[in-house]
């Protein structure tokens, strides 16, 4: 019965327009409020005031695999907030490349999903190295607000310099007109970006 339910949805989510050779679910542009908060989906469940904030995935991927397992049990959670990001699936550079598409997929199915569920859906950017540039940007719409993080990313020159040369043909290829920039933003990156402190910062601010 479970692999039946699973074969409706995904028959329901290719219903929707896929682009590139290897057939990622578009996410459509979205418009979301002009103030708002970010809420990690771990903390997403006990968010007792959900109006007026968004849920984020830069978490641990085992804290959200269970979206991709059993998407319709938490829909309803979802539904309770503004707007939700896609999640952040790992593309790390050490993945085998197949890994990295079948997450980027995985993160653009269960965004299209939402859509087609009236989940407002901010598409959040993520890619490997320069050869993932092949397919990092399909599916994602144009001229859209759009997330990204840097987390993680700024400790050596090698990977400092992999997400500047990203980052750029981010903006070349999606033109967004606005970024949620998740965690410390290099000097280097430009575009209106509205920038939101990570939650350990936050805490470490009030201590």
């Amino acid at each position: 019965m479970a692999i039946f339910i699973m074969k409706m949805i995904v028959k329901k989510v290719h219903q929707t327009l896929c682009e590139g050779k290897f057939d990622i679910p578009m996410i459509f542009k979205d418009s979301i409020p002009q103030d708002f908060e970010l809420v990690g989906f771990n903390y997403a469940k006990n968010e007792k005031q959900p109006n007026g904030k968004g849920v984020h995935f830069f978490i641990d991927d085992y804290q959200f695999l269970r979206l991709w397992n059993r998407p319709n049990d938490y829909l309803n959670l979802l539904k309770k907030f503004d707007f939700v990001l896609t999640p952040d699936f790992s593309t790390y550079t050490d993945f085998p490349k197949a890994m990295q598409i079948y997450n980027h997929y995985r993160k653009h199915w269960l965004g299209a999903y939402w859509q087609t569920n009236d989940i407002k859906v901010v598409p959040t950017i993520s890619w490997s190295d320069a050869d993932s540039f092949e397919w990092c940007f399909d599916g994602e719409p144009k001229y859209s607000i759009v997330a990204v993080s840097s987390v993680g990313t700024q400790q050596n020159k090698d990977s400092k310099k992999t997400f500047l040369l990203s980052y750029e043909k981010m903006i070349e290829k999606l033109e967004p007109e606005t970024i949620i920039f998740y965690g410390s933003v290099p000097k280097e990156c430009l575009g209106n970006i509205i920038n939101i402190k990570p939650y350990q910062s936050k805490f470490r601010e009030v201590i």
